[in-house]
């Protein structure tokens, strides 16, 4: 039986923008884990705000579920259309304007569908900054990343998607555009819905453009890699480095033994840091954005390069570091920085792998180690965990390879694993969700960790804002 909704659907955004063959939509079913095949009843490509909201109302008026979709990077099943046909992927790809960089005001206005690397040249030209790095970048899209209020390596500094964000265009389950764009620092007329969908990951309209906050571009950096003994030293640094520079420590990035030794084996031609492997290792990295601390001084060294230097020679000889390195040259920070975004595709070459995104408390992250430490062999023997993470703001990838358990495809195994996890968490004051969002993985956390009064008022919101229930449905609440 022909689907009467095509026709409609080719006659808002053109039948080339309508993808019904089973080829031309399997870039767009499958997710960037290889964990999620969708099988959509078609995907649409709309070309600006006006086709995405014909779209919606299309959607609304004949129940249709609708996923938005971004640059397909995510990891939690967040953009999974499910396996019966029923839903239509809305790609917004083709929303890739940006329509407008202001140097003055510090912001850039832009279409949900623009790539992240992008924006990032674009706003260089002007000696600007969009804070917002991880390695997905060259693919994730704007839109991606307000929907999951993606994080990354400069959250340290900058804060997360949502903390770059001014305002919001987004359309609702009906239909409507809501215009919430404002270019404002300050404007408390009500509700502030922007940070409502922010975050949302889709589930309660489609956001189609965003107000961006820049910042002014680091002229200098200081780059290094450190071994320390004790994770309480490395926060100590941090510390030191915060009071030291005014807040100016860009990343400071976890890496320890295994996760290095795991570096070396999927990629052999990296070059080691050290001489021998230590088990904790730390990325930091400060960005001077003030003429005076990226001029040569006179001794030839940078003020930025100078401060961490001097941290480390004292540490160095406090005996609470091991050893250091730091960038020379534009090419060694490179190399640096390559061995820390290479860690998704480290922690995909063992499968089955169990991969947390979580956050503590800054000085509960080392506690909560010691702890996994001793409780890992007894739920999982032969499990390996090959964690990274952003330790100046406690976010924690602990990612637990399986493979050489004595049955590591027994989901059983994979939630004992979870749950302790969450467990140790949730003991600590942290949450098992830090920056990959909750999408269609995590329900089941939602269900036992989420605080059951907030469960009932996020269902009360989506229920009032999404009365269908067509807006990605099945994703973030359980």
């Amino acid at each position: 039986m022909p689907d009467t909704l095509l026709q409609p659907l080719a006659e808002i955004v053109g039948a080339a923008h309508v993808l019904t063959d089973a080829d031309a939509r399997a870039p767009y079913e499958e997710d960037a884990t290889g964990t999620y095949r969708s099988q959509a009843r078609a995907v649409v490509r709309p070309a600006d705000t006006a086709q995405v909201a014909a779209v919606m109302r299309l959607a609304h008026e004949t129940g249709t579920p609708v996923v938005p979709l971004g640059g397909n990077t995510g990891v939690s099943g967040g953009a999974w259309a499910g396996a019966e046909q029923g839903a239509i992927l809305l790609s917004l790809e083709r929303l890739s304007r940006i329509r407008e960089i202001r140097p003055g005001a510090r912001l850039a206005i832009v279409e949900a569908g623009v790539v992240l690397e992008t924006l990032h040249r674009a706003v260089a030209d002007h000696g600007l900054i969009f804070p917002l790095v991880f390695g997905a970048r060259g693919s994730c899209t704007i839109g991606g990343n307000l929907a999951t209020n993606a994080g990354g390596s400069n959250v340290l500094r900058y804060g997360n998607t949502r903390a770059l964000t001014l305002g919001v265009e987004v359309v609702t389950p009906d239909g409507r555009v809501m215009d919430l764009m404002t270019e404002l620092h300050k404007d408390n007329t009500g509700y502030d819905l922007k940070d409502l969908y922010i975050g949302a990951e889709g589930t309660l309209g489609v956001i189609t453009a965003a107000v961006l906050k820049l910042a002014p571009a680091p002229r200098a950096y200081a780059t290094a890699m450190l071994a320390v003994p004790r994770l309480s030293a490395a926060l100590d640094l941090l510390n030191r480095l915060q009071a030291t520079t005014g807040g100016a420590v860009e990343a400071f990035e976890y890496m320890p033994g295994a996760y290095m030794d795991a570096l070396a084996e999927r990629f052999p031609d990296t070059r080691p840091v050290f001489g021998e492997t230590h088990p904790i290792n730390v990325l930091v990295e400060i960005g001077a954005t003030a003429p005076r601390d990226a001029a040569p001084g006179p001794d030839g060294r940078l003020p930025v390069t100078a401060v961490l230097e001097d941290a480390l020679g004292e540490m160095l000889e406090a005996g609470q570091l091991s050893d250091a390195v730091i960038a020379q040259t534009e090419a060694q920070r490179r190399e640096i920085w390559a061995r820390r975004e290479a860690a998704y595709e480290v922690s995909v070459m063992r499968r089955p792998v169990v991969n947390n995104d979580i956050a503590l408390p800054l000085d509960k992250v080392e506690p909560f180690l010691d702890r996994m430490a001793e409780t890992l062999p007894g739920i999982a023997p032969g499990a390996e965990d090959i964690t990274v993470g952003h330790l100046g703001d406690g976010n924690l990838h602990y990612c637990v390879w399986l493979d050489r358990c004595a049955t590591p495809g027994d989901p059983a195994l994979y939630e004992r694993v979870v749950e302790t996890v969450e467990d140790a968490v949730q003991d600590l004051g942290g949450t098992f969700s830090a920056e990959h969002g909750i999408g269609h993985t995590k329900r089941g956390t939602m269900a036992r960790r989420k605080d059951p009064a907030a469960l009932e008022v996020m269902r009360a919101i989506k229920a009032a804002l999404d009365p269908k229930g067509i807006m990605n449905p099945g994703k973030v609440l359980p």
